[in-house]
């Protein structure tokens, strides 16, 4: 689901939002506006594309390792959702100008101090979450039965 939604409202804004235009959401607050960022947060990085569409991709690799591991609901409805978050910036990396694995990722939700998309709402939010079950001790996987004596 968030992947479709990610990919869906790029779409909406490459098409929508194409000619530089901004739409106040919330004034003084969200605005929406088309950016292609070819880094990471605040473009960091924008020179070395391939080493966030390497890195995503073994993200994407680890979260498919260990979330089919896990025995319970809430850890893994949150890797599912950053597996799609990250999925989706692999997408754009990966099929986006200004070519294969240096596609710049699309950016459109302007809150002021950067300019992100549904995905990285939703990977910040999975991030927050993964530390609140660790800390809150939220078992990942099922207890093992430990093999009694016999009596």
């Amino acid at each position: 689901m968030v992947l479709l939604a990610d990919q869906a409202s790029k779409l909406w804004a490459t098409s929508a939002l194409s000619g530089g235009e901004r739409v106040t959401v919330i004034p003084r607050l969200i605005q929406f506006r088309l950016t292609f960022n070819p880094g990471a947060a605040f473009s960091i990085g924008a020179g070395a594309t391939w080493v966030f569409t390497l890195t995503t991709a073994a993200a994407v690799v680890g979260v498919l390792y260990y979330g089919r591991r896990s025995h319970s609901t809430t850890w893994t409805v949150v890797l599912g959702a950053l597996l799609g978050g990250a999925v989706s910036h692999l997408l754009d990396r990966l099929f986006r100008e200004p070519g294969f694995a240096r596609g710049h990722v699309v950016d459109f939700i302007d809150y002021g101090p950067f300019v992100g998309n549904v995905a990285d709402i939703v990977l910040v939010g999975s991030c927050a979450l993964l530390m609140l079950l660790s800390l809150r001790g939220v078992p990942f996987e099922a207890p093992v039965d430990e093999e009694r004596p016999p009596s």
